[in-house]
């Protein structure tokens, strides 16, 4: 259907953190993607069990609606919410040469912020995998 855009994801994902709805709908409105843009991300997010989502599509629309944060939606955003962090991720994947996906990010993450360094990192080794 459309482009996959990280950044369009981590916008979500940020605006459902904020978000003080607990029931419903959430609404989500972003400069410089479309509705239908916004409702396949949304739609990604819930088939890979990042987000809570319905599908209010009909004959004639693409909509899907946001409902909240999963916990693996938790996880993501906990290590890229800061602009700084986030930026520190996508240098990282850029400098292995491999494509900023939901896999490569979490991988990204570990090596980043979570490992220790002085000790030699499986995060290599996996992320050399997962992208073969």
């Amino acid at each position: 259907m459309c482009a996959r855009y990280m950044e369009l994801i981590r916008k979500i994902l940020i605006t459902l953190e904020y978000s003080n709805q607990t029931q419903g709908r959430i609404p989500l409105k972003f400069d410089w993607y479309s509705d239908d843009e916004i409702s396949y991300h949304v739609k990604i997010l819930a088939e890979q069990g990042i987000i809570a989502a319905t599908d209010c599509s009909n004959l004639n629309n693409f909509a899907w609606q946001a409902k909240g944060m999963m916990w693996d939606g938790h996880d993501y955003i906990d290590a890229i919410r800061d602009e700084g962090r986030w930026q520190k991720v996508k240098e990282w994947i850029k400098s292995t040469g491999k494509i900023l996906t939901m896999e490569t990010l979490k991988i990204a993450v570990k090596e980043l912020f979570f490992y220790d360094r002085t000790q030699p990192c499986a995060a290599r080794y996996l992320l050399i995998r997962a992208t073969h």
